[in-house]
């Protein structure tokens, strides 16, 4: 009887039928010449959960599985072939892909009925030598040549929520005003997205939201909390606050007149304290000051998948070819997440990764199969104990 594969078990979370329809809506098989989007996608998430270094490995390591083609849907491949469709093919299709992925991985956690919480934030992906200079030394800033990757991260299940991928010299707050905002739920993010009027509109979806005060931030003092002996060894004041600024920069008129909450934390081995901000008027201070600490979790996830993922070095120099190995990297990430859900989370993420990286071909036995052969050995084992000691 026939049995799938592991490489099989993670794509039936983005079945081919579903992938083809992305790439029939984007027309992106139009010129493919027998080598389509899906075994694009194929052989770059081989790439990704074998930690293949080079083209070349690539191929070796993909052809010398050829008894596997048949049932993933594809043939050889040739890595002149697959290093001109990373080159030229449009990555609509991959976008789209992630984008599905993601909704797959919130469906379940939106019927939940926990506050959603999520953190936002960017990472820089250097990209600097022969080919790269050519398209990434014209918006290169002071401490990045190559691109940024935003992300909005579920922080319950460590998840993307949200992507975009941009030159680096593109302001964190410009790609902040694209991410879509829900009723109800928490965003936590770094003083880079001080914006009085996104804050205005994140309160006026009626979202929550918790960052901190720039330095130079005008505030009247509306009323303070005292705070309790319990807590004075780490909390310094908690206020509700006014902006007092009606026109903080370059003539636009702030739109924010509604009270904040100033919370300020003492920070260990800092000399400066935390200066807290958020529209949550009612939760208690220790819990703003965890939700804030918990923004910590989306920088775990930057040094995650460019520790295990590859986005640090490249099969391809081109822009094109850089932006669909990131996406792929997701596409990798989220299907892992969703089979590690499937499983019931037994498994760290990297044990997962790692399990999957040494078994990517092997066959996969069902229930019944597992323990007939579990049953098999005991008995047998059974049958020498009675021989050795009979």
């Amino acid at each position: 009887m026939f049995r799938i594969n592991r490489f099989q078990q993670l794509l039936q979370f983005l079945p081919r039928s579903t992938f083809e329809g992305m790439v029939t809506r984007h027309k992106a098989d139009k010129h493919s010449k027998g080598f389509g989007c899906w075994d694009q996608l194929v052989c770059m998430l081989y790439a990704q959960l074998s930690g293949a270094s080079s083209l070349r490995v690539l191929e070796a390591g993909f052809n010398s599985q050829s008894r596997h083609h048949y049932h993933l849907g594809v043939g050889p491949i040739k890595r002149t072939t697959l290093a001109d469709a990373n080159a030229r093919r449009d990555t609509a299709v991959f976008e789209e892909a992630v984008r599905t992925l993601m909704a797959a991985v919130a469906r379940p956690v939106r019927q939940q009925s926990q506050e959603l919480m999520y953190l936002l934030d960017s990472s820089p992906i250097a990209l600097q030598g022969r080919h790269f200079d050519s398209w990434t030394q014209h918006n290169k800033t002071r401490h990045t040549q190559g691109l940024k990757l935003h992300v909005l991260l579920n922080n319950q299940h460590q998840v993307p929520h949200w992507h975009s991928i941009t030159a680096p010299n593109v302001n964190d707050l410009s790609e902040g005003h694209r991410v879509p905002i829900e009723p109800g739920a928490r965003y936590v993010f770094d003083k880079g997205y001080c914006d009085y009027s996104w804050w205005h509109s994140i309160h006026q979806t009626q979202a929550f939201f918790v960052t901190r005060f720039k330095r130079n931030a005008k505030l009247q003092v509306l009323h303070s909390s005292p705070v309790s002996d319990a807590d004075r060894s780490w909390l310094l004041s908690d206020e509700q606050v006014l902006l007092s600024n009606k026109y903080p920069r370059g003539g636009r008129v702030n739109p924010y007149d509604k009270p904040l909450r100033r919370v300020v934390v003492k920070r260990e081995g800092h000399a400066t304290a935390l200066v807290l901000a958020t529209n949550d008027l009612q939760s208690p201070a220790s819990e703003i000051a965890s939700q804030y600490k918990q923004r910590w979790g989306i920088e775990l996830f930057f040094k995650w998948i460019k520790q295990h993922l590859r986005i640090k070095s490249f099969l391809g120099r081109s822009a094109n070819a850089v932006r669909l190995q990131i996406l792929t990297a997701l596409i990798a990430y989220l299907l892992l997440s969703l089979i590690n859900r499937a499983q019931g989370h037994k498994k760290s993420l990297w044990m997962l990764l790692a399990e999957v990286r040494e078994s990517l071909f092997d066959r996969l036995e069902d229930q019944r199969q597992a323990y007939g052969r579990r049953r098999q050995n005991e008995l047998q084992m059974l049958k020498n104990q009675a021989t050795l000691f009979g």
